[in-house]
């Protein structure tokens, strides 16, 4: 991957099979696309990405765990998933098979964006 996707560009592509040998982005590269799914930063030094919600309730984050979860399997690329506090939600994505970050990871978030959430009323 040479130039950052839009998300628009990102969703239209399928995760591709990785069982290594796919070289990591470098950090520039993995910086420049990042800043193209908005919400989404990079965490352990680069080597994933990582985005945060606070859901309604309890039940809210469910729903839509089940939703990135299905999301997940039809891409055949899945995330860390965590809940906190009963509502606070994160998403880790990084390609396992490389440890470190490639296309597929924004194709993934970028998809994961397109899930409808039921944010916690400020």
């Amino acid at each position: 991957m040479t130039a950052a996707q839009t998300p628009d560009q990102l969703r239209a592509k399928k995760c591709v099979p990785c069982e290594g040998g796919v070289p990591k982005l470098t950090p520039s590269e993995a910086a420049d696309q990042v800043r193209q799914v908005p919400g989404w930063d990079l965490s352990r030094n680069g080597e994933r990405i990582r985005k945060t919600w606070v859901f309604k309730n309890f039940m809210a984050a469910i729903r839509f765990f089940e939703k990135v979860a299905e999301v997940a399997e039809a891409e055949g690329h899945h995330p860390d998933l965590h809940l906190e506090q009963y509502r606070n939600v994160a998403i880790e994505i990084w390609t396992h098979a490389i440890g470190g970050l490639s296309e597929n990871d924004f194709i993934l978030a970028a998809k994961i964006d397109q899930i409808p959430v039921e944010l916690k009323k400020t």
